[in-house]
């Protein structure tokens, strides 16, 4: 099959499914500047060579996700679809060579955005948002396991594949954030919002300065919120990669999370002059 070339942009933090296991949702452009979501992906089960990072080129064989109404929605063509890096995007010159693929259409007004992805002719689930003013960056504790009975039909599934396959199975699922990151701002009404971050690098900071801090939360937390609200919301260029979820779409009045950010620095006019 004729494989399909996709920018990375966001990877969420891991699902765990009792039908396929621990899953990745990945998000990205295509070679036109358009969005595409590609699910479901086993991304830790991958080889080495096969992990993905932000802004990597990627080439896939993919089809239409039938599971999914979402327009930008498609799945690998099986399980074990290879995944081919082919080169990345760099940071150079205020990172102008990803800007030229990810903002080709910025939105400003989130109730407009959400008119979009309730009219069902339009249907957008995935979108490039730039916030008008940062209010605050916060967590909020959650339940610190996943669901047992979706273990347990793992592990029935991973014990039944193992009895032909493989007699240990030393792969284990990702740790459960024990806390919910979400960012609080204004478009550009004035409209405040609270929107959730399920971007895989947000949980994995979480763990890395978890560690850091030798098992100090609050800890933890601070370093994380600096990082996302001292650092990113008050010095780069912030914007928002944002995206639904099939459940929630056309149910909720804002189906939106945030699914990774953009964060360039901020380009003024001296450093445009030097170019």
């Amino acid at each position: 099959m004729a494989k399909t070339r996709v920018l990375i942009a966001a990877k969420t933090y891991p699902t765990i499914s009792g039908k396929y296991d621990e899953l990745v949702c990945t998000a990205g452009f295509l070679e036109d500047g358009s969005w595409i979501r590609i699910y479901p992906i086993p991304f830790r089960k991958k080889s080495y060579n096969e992990q993905y990072s932000k802004y990597d080129w990627i080439e896939i064989d993919i089809v239409k996700n039938k599971s999914d109404f979402k327009p930008e929605s498609y799945r690998p063509y099986s399980y074990d679809t290879e995944i081919k890096i082919v080169s990345r995007l760099d940071t150079k010159n205020f990172w102008a060579e990803r800007k030229k693929i990810a903002l080709n259409n910025v939105h400003t007004n989130l109730a407009t955005l959400i008119k979009e992805a309730h009219n069902q002719n339009i249907c957008t689930s995935l979108a490039v948002f730039k916030p008008t003013k940062i209010i605050d960056f916060i967590a909020v504790e959650v339940e610190r396991d996943w669901d047992k009975k979706k273990i347990e039909q793992l592990k029935a599934n991973r014990d039944q594949t193992n009895l032909f396959e493989h007699p240990e199975d030393p792969f284990e699922v990702v740790q459960k954030l024990p806390y919910k990151f979400s960012f609080i701002f204004e478009d550009d009404e004035g409209k405040q919002s609270k929107l959730m971050i399920e971007d895989w690098e947000t949980g994995q900071l979480f763990w890395n300065c978890l560690a850091k801090h030798e098992g100090n939360e609050k800890k933890a937390i601070e370093d994380v919120k600096y990082k996302y609200f001292e650092d990113f919301a008050k010095t780069k260029d912030l914007h928002f990669f944002l995206g639904t979820t099939a459940v929630h779409h056309y149910a909720s009045k804002n189906p939106f999370m945030i699914i990774g950010t953009f964060h360039p620095k901020i380009e003024t006019q001296f450093s445009l002059d030097l170019f």
